[in-house]
């Protein structure tokens, strides 16, 4: 299979919220969305660098249909206040992708309690789902996009010891935090397959892409002093945001499987056009995935709709 951006349905008169969609993969999918004809609203902390992206786009799309929604996924206060934002202007979204994250950063807690990367990885996005979902459940074709990692095939919920204050690393972490996404996606849509709503949950990796996600700060602080041959080396064995961002604009816009994983064909998933991916045995365990669910919805105090 060779999908790209040509294999894309038209997009007018749809909808389409991006979390993080200023820089790399987000901003990828936002543009190629956006030359689509869908409206999209891009979902990010810094109305600074969202003007510049909505500009950026805009240079070779001068009819996009841009919006900027203020959003801080750390927090599940602003995160609330930017579902109700939206809702104040909008009644109905056909498309939501989760794709905002941070990786490998040094174990901090936010005002909520959580480790900061399970924080703005799965809670953050856990809540802003939840808040918007009835704008989606009744949109015939209406979907959720959840961004993993492959780095979730390392991964396991600590349920005892959610911000590893036992035993912190920060790649543990993020796979603790692309883990959770997978989960959260695989079992919101045997919910919402119940439920019987018309949107479905899919969830997307992007395989190794040369994003801004990792900060220069930790290649540089990297152990043997090895960070500048990871700065040599990066643009060799990553593919660019546009290809990165294939598999997400896959799952948002293909014929996939409802509860569905996707990520590139090529490389053990690092690079390449999208196809199904490889989702670990302890990401679709059903016991595993009710017990995250309901610890989500405690410790977010959120309760989706039935």
């Amino acid at each position: 299979m060779s999908w790209t951006t040509r294999d894309m349905p038209d997009q007018h008169g749809r909808t389409a919220l991006i979390t993080g969609a200023n820089s790399g993969i987000g901003l990828e999918a936002a543009r190629a969305l956006a030359a689509r004809g869908a409206h999209v609203i891009l979902a990010c902390r810094s109305e600074d660098k969202a003007a510049a992206a909505m500009a950026d786009i805009q240079r070779k799309l001068p009819d996009a249909s841009l919006e900027f929604l203020p959003l801080d996924l750390s927090s599940q206060k602003a995160v609330h206040e930017s579902a109700a934002i939206l809702r104040s202007r909008h009644n109905k979204l056909d498309l939501l992708i989760n794709n905002a994250g941070i990786m490998w950063v040094q174990r901090l807690l936010t005002d909520d309690g959580f480790e900061s990367q399970l924080a703005t990885n799965h809670f953050g996005h856990f809540a802003l789902t939840g808040l918007l979902l009835d704008l989606l459940v009744d949109v015939p074709g209406s979907r959720i996009v959840t961004v993993s990692s492959i780095a979730h095939r390392g991964g396991r919920i600590c349920f005892d010891d959610l911000s590893l204050a036992s035993g912190y690393s920060r790649q543990r972490a993020y796979a603790q935090s692309k883990v959770a996404n997978l989960i959260f996606a695989i079992e919101l849509q045997r919910r919402l397959a119940a439920a019987g709503a018309q949107t479905i949950s899919v969830a997307c990796h992007p395989g190794v892409s040369g994003t801004n996600l990792v900060n220069p700060g930790v290649i540089e602080q990297s152990p043997l002093k090895i960070g500048a041959l990871v700065k040599l080396i990066m643009p060799l064995v990553t593919q660019s945001p546009k290809n990165g961002a294939l598999p997400t604009l896959y799952a948002a816009t293909a014929d996939v499987t409802p509860g569905g994983y996707y990520g590139p064909a090529r490389l053990k998933e690092t690079m390449g056009p999208p196809t199904e991916a490889y989702a670990t045995r302890y990401a679709r365990d059903e016991e595993i995935g009710e017990r995250f669910w309901h610890m989500s919805c405690a410790l977010t105090d959120l309760h989706y709709p039935a």
